[in-house]
């Protein structure tokens, strides 16, 4: 089998999770700046097999798309004129940045470290993947 691979795309860090092969877990990859992005997955899917990419999808707490949709809809429609064969599937990112807050501090993280912007990047694309696992 082979990975799923989220985004939880940022103006300027993006944070990526991913699947075991099984597709039953999510696990934290890494934080990458936006403009490395795009050739940090075609690196990565190199080297692993991807099935799949779910992108996080921007909104406000009201439903509205908020201002880093356009830029996330571009770096989609790039993506899949590139890597046809990855399907893309945008699914709401809402509230992850909160619940990844929420996961340090019940993981007993310092205050340094919950601070840190790349961590919380990174475990938001992880909260978002699992919750595409569970949903599906």
């Amino acid at each position: 089998m082979s990975r799923i691979i989220s985004i939880d795309f940022g103006k300027k860090r993006t944070g990526i999770a991913v699947t075991d092969v099984l597709q039953l877990i999510a696990t934290g990859l890494t934080t990458v700046p936006t403009t490395e992005l795009f050739a940090f997955l075609e690196d990565y899917i190199r080297k692993e097999q991807v099935e799949r990419m779910v992108v996080g999808e921007p909104r406000q707490t009201n439903g509205q798309p908020s201002e880093n949709m356009e830029r996330v809809r571009q770096f989609v429609n790039r993506w899949r004129k590139a890597h046809p064969e990855i399907p893309v599937e945008m699914y709401d990112e809402r509230f992850t940045s909160v619940l990844a807050h929420q996961a340090m501090l019940t993981g007993g993280l310092g205050k340094k470290r919950r601070q840190d912007k790349a961590l919380v990047d990174e475990i938001s694309a992880t909260i978002l993947l699992q919750d595409y696992l569970n949903y599906r």
